[in-house]
């Protein structure tokens, strides 16, 4: 059943973090990439993070998303408080409620599309849904690339894959860490465009890091980083 988005729905919290601080080296070099920010983010909104280089924003996405344990502050997904969870329970966490988009796809060379796609519910000892598989991939405009490999595909086939990779388990939300970074204009605007399909259709959350202005553009709301701290926030009007 389609779901409509956030602009559509009342705003129901799905991601919340408290006074996250995470720093890195010491003494000297001592580095705070994130300083005590709080922040929500709603079920099926698309929002961007922002900023200049070193300003905190991959590191809060990583936060965000389980990838990372923030050294203060705590975040909470739906009842689920992450920095709670041990190591093992968080591994299992982010297999099964998020998925994650990076500019460089990441593909399993060795594996054709589905199989890429069909990747994280193997890894959690489950066999992909066929009908939920073809879905995907119609919506992903690959079902004609279903048995290529990596290598027989373009750069904004092979992003595709790796959105489908992330988005088959339906975890609730999506984390992407500039992932049009290594694309052209016209394969970014595409992949900005399906993710807001997936929020559109499936009423996916989808959190992504980009410097690109008119990529943070299409998002709902614009978190701007600076020295570790969130300094704006913009939204989007319809």
């Amino acid at each position: 059943m389609d779901k409509k988005g956030v602009s559509d729905m009342d705003k129901e919290i799905l991601i919340k973090a408290r006074d996250l601080v995470r720093t890195f080296g010491s003494g000297d070099t001592k580095v705070t990439a994130v300083n005590g920010v709080s922040v929500e983010i709603y079920r099926g909104e698309f929002v961007a993070v922002t900023g200049e280089s070193g300003s905190g924003k991959s590191t809060l996405l990583n936060l965000l998303g389980g990838l990372d344990r923030p050294d203060s502050g705590t975040v909470t997904v739906g009842e689920e408080e992450l920095t709670k969870l041990k190591d093992h329970e968080l591994a299992a966490y982010r297999r099964r409620h998020s998925g994650f988009v990076f500019q460089f796809y990441n593909l399993i060379s060795v594996l054709n599309v589905e199989e890429n796609i069909s990747l994280p519910l193997n890894l959690d000892g489950r066999e992909a849904d066929k009908e939920r598989l073809d879905e995907l991939l119609e919506l992903l405009g690959l079902t004609d690339k279903r048995y290529c490999f990596a290598a027989q595909l373009s750069g904004g086939q092979q992003q595709r894959v790796a959105i489908g990779r992330a988005v088959m388990a339906q975890p609730p939300c999506i984390f992407a860490d500039e992932p049009t970074g290594n694309l052209d204009s016209q394969n970014g605007r595409e992949i900005v465009a399906l993710f807001k399909k997936l929020i559109e259709k499936y009423g996916t959350t989808v959190v992504l890091v980009t410097h690109d202005g008119s990529v943070a553009a299409e998002a709902d709301r614009v978190l701007t980083m600076k020295d570790g701290a969130v300094v704006s926030v913009k939204v989007r009007k319809i």
